[in-house]
This record gives C-alpha cells, sequence and structure tokens, in this order.
C-alpha cells in the first residue's frame, strides 16, 4: 500500500503541478526551450558540464576520466572532492566535504555563474545528506504533530460507516500531514543531487524549494524560489561497469535513435479515474504520456490499465517505461532495449545503489540495462516525483537533453530525487519517424 503521505498534496503547490497535465505538448516545449534559448543561447552542451569525483574512490576518476573523453569535455571541468565512500553522510560532512569544495571552485572558476549549467557527480558520491539536528522547540512540535496524526487515525478507523465524519476527519489528517512535509527536513534525509542543485544559493531550506524551470510553475510568482540553481545529474550504479555501460550505450543510441517499445503502467482506466485527489491525478499523467509518446511516433506503445502491474514476460525490448507501485521489489518483466530509459513512481526507488541484496527499481534497472532512471532516495510524497508527460514528451522531442528534460519536469529542488544517467543523452536526437 502507498502511504498516506504520497497522496497528500500541498494546496498552494499541487494545482500548479496537476494543471500542467492539461497543456498541449507542443505548448509546454516550445516555452522550455524559448526558456533555455534566452538564458543560455543553445541547450546543454559537453563544456558547460562540471565533473565531480571522489579522491577515495579510484574508479570514480577513471570514469570521470573516460566520461570526458568520450564527450570532449574539457579537463579543467574537474573537481576532485576527499569524502566519504558511503552511500550517507551527515549534514555537517556534506557542508564540509561536498557543497564547500564545490561552491569554492565555482566561485573561483565561474564567479558570474555564466559558464557552468550541469554539475555530474561520479560513481562514489554519497547519495544522501542526513537532516540538521533540530531544535527542542522542534522536537516538540515534531512530537504534537505525530501525536495528532495518530490520534486521526484511529479516529477515521472508527468512523468508517460515517461518511460525514469521515470527510471531516480526512481534511484534518491531510492539514497535520502539510504540516509534517514542511517539517520534513527536520524528520529525514535528503539527496546529495538535489541539494548540489542550490550550491550557489549558500543556503538551506527545512522544505522543498520550487524549481524555477518546471513548466508548472513558469510565469508564477512563487515565493522562496531560487534563481542560481544548476541542473545535475549522476553517473552512478551497482558497480564502475554499468557505469561504463550507461556511457557507452547513451552516446552509441544517440547516433541512429532509441528504438524498442513504450510501456506505460497506470492503475486505472482514465475514464473511471474520477478521484481528485493526487494519487489519481498521478494515474492520469501516466494515460496521457503514454499519448504523448503514440503522437510522436517515434515508437510503440503499450498501456496497461490494470491495478496489476506488467509480469515476468509481458514488456520485451523495453525502451521507455513509467509505471507504479511496487514498493523496493523490482518486477522482473522487461528486457531492456540498449539506452532505455524509464522510472517507477514508489516511495524508495533510489534509496540504496549499493546494497547487493536490494530489490529497489533504480538499482535493479540498471543492473538488467537501462540507460537513465529516476529515483528517491526517501519518502519523497507523489508530487514530487516528475511529471511523466512531461519528462517523456521532452525526450522524444529530441532537442533538450536528459538533464534538461527530467530539470522541467520535475518540481522540487533540496528534496529526495535524483536522476541518473548521462546528461547530455539525447535517445531521439536523429530518430526516424514511425513506430517500430
Amino acid at each position: 500500500m502507498i502511504e498516506m503521505s504520497d497522496l497528500v498534496p500541498l494546496p498552494a503547490i499541487t494545482p500548479m503541478i496537476s494543471r500542467t497535465i492539461l497543456l498541449p505538448i507542443a505548448a509546454v516545449l516550445a516555452g522550455f526551450l524559448c526558456f533555455v534559448h534566452a538564458a543560455h543561447a543553445q541547450t546543454l552542451t559537453a563544456d558547460q558540464l562540471l565533473i565531480v569525483t571522489n579522491k577515495r574512490v579510484p574508479e570514480s576518476d577513471q570514469l570521470a576520466r573516460y566520461y570526458m573523453k568520450r564527450r570532449s569535455v574539457p579537463a579543467k571541468n574537474l573537481v576532485h572532492l576527499d569524502t566519504l565512500e558511503l552511500e550517507d553522510v551527515s549534514r555537517q560532512e556534506y557542508d564540509r566535504e561536498i557543497a564547500g569544495p564545490i561552491r569554492a571552485f565555482l566561485a573561483k572558476n565561474d564567479p558570474e555563474g555564466k559558464k557552468f549549467r550541469c554539475i555530474v557527480l561520479m560513481y562514489g558520491i554519497p547519495l544522501r545528506v542526513g537532516p540538521p539536528v533540530p531544535s527542542e522547540e522542534e522536537r516538540r512540535q515534531i512530537s504534537e504533530l505525530r501525536k495528532r496524526r495518530t490520534d486521526v487515525e484511529d479516529q477515521i478507523k472508527a468512523s468508517e460507516k460515517d461518511k460525514a465524519a469521515l470527510i471531516e476527519l480526512r481534511k484534518q489528517q491531510g492539514a497535520i500531514q502539510n504540516e509534517t512535509a514542511g517539517m520534513s527536513k527536520l524528520l529525514g534525509s535528503a539527496s546529495v543531487d538535489s541539494e548540489i542543485a542550490l550550491v550557489m544559493e549558500n543556503r538551506f531550506s527545512p522544505q522543498w524549494l520550487p524549481n524555477k524551470y518546471f513548466v508548472g510553475f513558469r510565469g508564477k510568482a512563487i515565493e522562496n524560489m531560487p534563481q542560481k540553481v544548476l541542473l545535475v545529474s549522476r553517473l552512478e550504479g551497482p558497480s564502475d561497469t554499468i557505469v561504463r555501460r550507461i556511457i557507452d550505450d547513451s552516446i552509441e543510441v544517440e547516433k541512429a535513435g532509441l528504438s524498442g517499445k513504450a510501456y506505460f503502467d497506470a492503475r486505472w482506466p482514465e475514464k473511471e479515474n474520477k478521484d481528485p485527489s493526487y494519487y489519481q491525478v498521478y494515474d492520469r499523467m501516466i494515460h496521457h504520456a503514454a499519448r504523448v509518446v503514440e503522437n510522436s511516433g517515434k515508437m510503440a506503445v503499450v498501456l496497461d490499465e490494470q491495478e496489476r502491474l506488467f509480469q515476468p514476460g509481458e514488456a520485451p525490448d523495453a525502451a521507455l517505461y513509467c509505471g507504479w507501485y511496487s514498493l523496493g521489489k523490482y518486477v522482473d518483466a522487461f528486457t531492456w532495449a540498449k539506452g532505455a530509459v524509464g522510472f517507477h513512481a514508489a516511495s524508495s526507488e533510489c534509496a540504496t545503489l549499493r546494497n547487493r541484496t536490494s530489490t529497489v527499481w533504480c538499482k535493479s534497472m540498471l543492473e538488467k540495462g537501462v540507460a537513465a532512471t529516476v529515483g528517491p532516495v526517501a519518502e519523497p510524497y507523489l508530487q514530487s516525483f516528475p511529471l511523466p508527460d512531461v519528462f517523456f514528451g521532452c525526450l522524444t522531442d529530441g532537442r533538450p537533453t536528459l538533464a534538461e528534460c527530467y530539470a522541467v519536469s520535475i518540481p522540487f529542488w533540496s528534496w529526495r530525487m535524483v536522476l541518473i544517467g548521462d546528461p547530455l543523452y539525447r535517445p531521439f536526437a536523429h530518430h526516424p519517424t514511425g513506430a517500430k
């Protein structure tokens, strides 16, 4: 079951996100490309990448130099960190060993912020940064929120047959969850990737911060929106061999274009989807994403509208994928085409990339052959996932890079999502029209 924390949206933000699915994808892409061109006069290029390695992991530097050679990234666009070899770092370690050195490098080599547009975290960089230590007052507030939430949940169980009471209790539950979400950094971790996107902002927020590139926020007056934002992608995986394969596959597939089938795993038929919760909104986005890819003419599309997931053997030659919900348990339904891109919307699918016994989706998909994926390092709340219709619409357009497609489709920074893949990857840059 998905936790209620996945379902309850923040009222000030979610309407902007959910309305995005009503926008024609052509208008979304046109607006995004105009925004990119106005700011940078071009889409992301190799000389705009800042490559970050970990001195304590020999493969980190080796893979960085391999990638830089294959993508013609200037040798001076490289910074070496001296940080832990673990997936987790404390907030103090993050500030001292990761954010501090990157900030210093940028201040020296790009003081006006016009040279670098994307940070590439190489194999061996920690994945998750811990929360700050809460104050006594914050601990008191957290304890009170937990107590209120438990009380309301108990009342909901006792009021299952009283619809009027249940509606009111659900509202109370939502309000409590919104308060909890606002204090979430005090309760848990964030991804190093999402925090480092704001390294030039030189600030910490106790909650997620709106992404200025996100199509749902474009043209909106949104409080506390960071402006000094860098794109971030990670060349990472369960092994250095897999990372090298990601690099090679991405470059090779670009030459002719990604081929295969696109699989979208919704949970309900779209016409039966009448619940206004964000649970239902996101399911509609998956339906819409399937139509966007189908209308692109780039490949055949398979859409499953049943609550069950694709089962073993049902998704051969998978080039694109988006679906839900199997928490931390990859379903081996796919044979992945070279250069495949996809993600599974669930609460912990990038919680680890190194634990050998883990079956989370990001790790498993990389092991099985995908070139790029997205996932959260901890409970992210559903509304923080990339919008699948925008993400896959960008990819099939062929002009924006992987990192840009991620940036335009994800609502928040300083949060828990991670993009894994070559940031310059354009799987449909030279793709012939026509489904295969």
